[in-house]
């Protein structure tokens, strides 16, 4: 059954009289699996909805306009809080190489196409039944995001640590035979499936274009807890594998009229290359995937360095100076920016790259740093004003909580400053002038906010 949530006022389910805390089952006598269901079956112009209230099963007719939503926010997208469990063992898994004594649930390994379609997961297509295959087809889940990593069956099949895995050219081909398009992605890892195997995985995925939509080239990560014997790539791989990259995207820009694969921006961070322009991503939204979230990064504090900053000075902020927290691998993009930012309003920021202790010196990212690690490495350091401007995305969790469960309130405590979350340098500023909507003082409670954005933490986003 779906728990309603919230019901948009004036929507459909409102006209119907639905509440928060009914249970939708049914729609024009079809039982509703989740909330792809509820889209699908509320397509028609004329609806029953059964529905349970304080026990008593209920149904009421409706006709919807054209192009009229049903208008319910369910409590989860798959009603039940079954996501669909991964059978591969990647020797890059992050579930596998996290650290010991975490929270439960970030050791367990989701693979869920329901998933991919509503929030862009990528999945590996290894675990889908026939059911979940003509439901696919009959519902057009469109687009799907897909883990290739390699065409070649046995090599993709050393990449999922899975026997059994199926042949991934010949799903993706029943995809595009009955209309569903693909992202797809390949996790490139040095000695496993790089070189002559990355190349022979592009060639054979733009055989599909335009039913396969993209490839995504990612660097693997490896945390200190890897026990497999792979290791990251080196700034000279970087490079290179952005050179093979961009010389692909150079002939599919010629036959296609797009780019077609593209690399995420770790590679251009690790080689110290200038991240591509906005146009060079083709329109694609794949930032979820590390994919041009550090020009958006750039473009944003382009405007907001341009338009906004011209009018701030240190006398109109509510903090006089603040210290910006984030992964190694950001931190000199971060520092450029808040050297201007400083120099053009005369409020001091000053930079904090933080070490991942806990997963390893090899994980840079913001969205992965532990708030214990970020405690540790601050309590005792110069720290510039009395505000600690922390990523949102370490938070990016129902709960607000980072990987080890440490909120922003509780660094907030340990640190005995304000704590801000912040995405770029618009939030900054909002941070700086009391304007934040995610600021958490010493002396309040938490925010009515979350700091979770649509399409978050894969496995933990409804458990």
């Amino acid at each position: 059954m779906g728990l309603i949530q919230s019901v948009d006022p004036g929507s459909l389910a409102d006209q119907a009289g639905l509440r928060p805390g009914d249970d939708l089952i049914a729609i024009n006598g079809h039982t509703l699996r989740d909330v792809i269901d509820a889209q699908f079956y509320a397509a028609d112009e004329v609806l029953t909805l059964r529905f349970v209230r304080a026990g008593v099963t209920h149904d009421v007719t409706v006709r919807r306009a054209f192009g009229q939503a049903l208008g319910i926010q369910f409590a989860h997208p798959t009603f039940d809080i079954d996501i669909r469990r991964c059978n591969n063992l990647c020797p890059f898994c992050f579930v596998l190489q996290n650290a010991p004594r975490m929270r439960r649930t970030l050791y367990i390994k989701d693979d869920d196409y329901r998933y991919s379609f509503l929030f862009g997961h990528f999945v590996t297509l290894t675990n889908l039944s026939e059911e979940d295959w003509a439901r696919i087809a009959e519902q057009r889940l469109s687009p799907l995001y897909v883990s290739v990593h390699a065409t070649d069956l046995e090599t993709r099949r050393r990449c999922l640590r899975n026997p059994h895995a199926p042949d991934i050219m010949a799903q993706l081909r029943w995809l595009a035979d009955h209309g569903i398009t693909t992202h797809t992605q390949l996790v490139i890892t040095p000695g496993l499936n790089d070189g002559p195997r990355m190349e022979e995985s592009v060639r054979q995925l733009a055989t599909l274009y335009p039913h396969v939509m993209s490839v995504s080239v990612v660097p693997v990560g490896l945390t200190r807890h890897h026990k497999y014997g792979y290791r990251p790539h080196t700034p000279a791989e970087a490079l290179a594998t952005l050179e093979r990259v961009e010389a692909w995207q150079a002939e599919y820009r010629r036959t296609f009229g797009v780019g077609f694969v593209y690399a995420t921006d770790e590679w251009y961070l690790l080689a110290g290359r200038p991240v591509p322009t906005k146009r060079a991503y083709d329109g694609l939204a794949l930032q979820a995937n590390g994919l041009g979230m550090v020009r958006d990064f750039l473009d944003e504090w382009r405007r907001v360095k341009r338009s906004e900053l011209p009018m701030i000075r240190r006398a109109h902020a509510l903090f006089q100076a603040a210290s910006l927290v984030t992964g190694t691998l950001f931190a000199p993009t971060l520092t450029s920016a808040a050297h201007a930012f400083s120099r053009l309003t005369g409020i001091p920021l000053r930079v904090f790259p933080i070490v991942n202790e806990q997963l390893g010196e090899t994980i840079t990212v913001a969205g992965l740093l532990c708030g214990q690690d970020v405690i540790r490495q601050l309590r005792n350091a110069d720290l510039c004003g009395d505000l600690v401007i922390l990523p949102r995305l370490m938070f990016d969790h129902p709960d607000g909580v980072a990987l080890d469960d440490v909120s922003p309130a509780d660094i907030a405590r340990a640190l005995k400053k304000t704590v801000a979350l912040a995405d770029c340098m618009g939030d900054v500023l909002d941070a700086l002038l009391g304007n934040s909507k995610l600021l958490y003082a010493l002396a309040a409670d938490m925010p009515a906010v979350t700091p979770m954005q649509a399409g978050g933490w894969a496995v933990e986003k409804y458990l």
